[in-house]
């Protein structure tokens, strides 16, 4: 899978930006070949809101670029805001016993690594940090994004409430410190946001 991710800072209408999600990309989209999936998670009190697309294969993503740069354009002049394209494969997703839904936190976590790494990397991931993900309580889905190319990335984990995601966050630290040490990952910034709005 390959992903887009649309995002603005400094909306100025959040609700209104969703609506024009639901009833205006959402539509468009779904006839393009390939696609998979949107998202739309937020932060209301900063007025940064992504919408991330999933594609079947990086060429049903490139296909659909002259669309997303249409709606951009017509968001940007609604709303209002900087916008922000970037682009990955989908490496991972999995997701607990419940779905992600809206209401949702997420928690998105910049991480680069030497493109060399970037397999064994995703293996260790997968086998060693998503498990002990899904057993923590609260726990609705992770998702590891990457270019291979520089080695550049984020993972996104959703969380029922407040009170998981704040447990997962005080894990979490030891295994950041761990892979810095033992495996070459650099950690950039991290955001806490609202999951608003899912379709597949």
């Amino acid at each position: 899978m390959h992903v887009r991710v649309n995002t603005a800072t400094g909306a100025s209408d959040i609700d209104g930006a969703i609506r024009f999600v639901e009833e205006t990309v959402l539509p468009e989209v779904r006839e393009h070949k390939g696609f998979a999936g949107l998202t739309v998670s937020g932060n209301r009190s900063t007025g940064d809101l992504s919408v991330l697309t999933i594609w079947e294969t990086e060429a049903d993503r490139d296909a659909s670029e002259g669309l997303s740069e249409k709606v951009r354009t017509e968001a940007v002049e609604k709303f209002g805001g900087q916008m922000r394209v970037e682009r990955y494969e989908q490496a991972l997703f999995e997701t607990g016993d419940v779905p992600p839904g809206p209401g949702a936190k997420l928690h998105i976590r910049e991480v680069r690594m030497n493109p060399a790494d970037v397999d064994e990397n995703l293996a260790f991931f997968r086998e060693s940090v998503v498990p002990d993900m899904k057993s923590t309580p609260g726990f609705l889905g992770v998702r590891q994004l990457i270019d291979r190319k520089t080695g550049e990335g984020r993972v996104g984990s959703v969380w029922a409430d407040e009170a998981s995601l704040t447990a997962q966050l005080e894990k979490s630290e030891q295994r950041r410190a761990a892979a810095a040490t033992e495996r070459r990952v650099e950690f950039g910034d991290d955001s806490i946001a609202d999951v608003l709005f899912i379709a597949r």
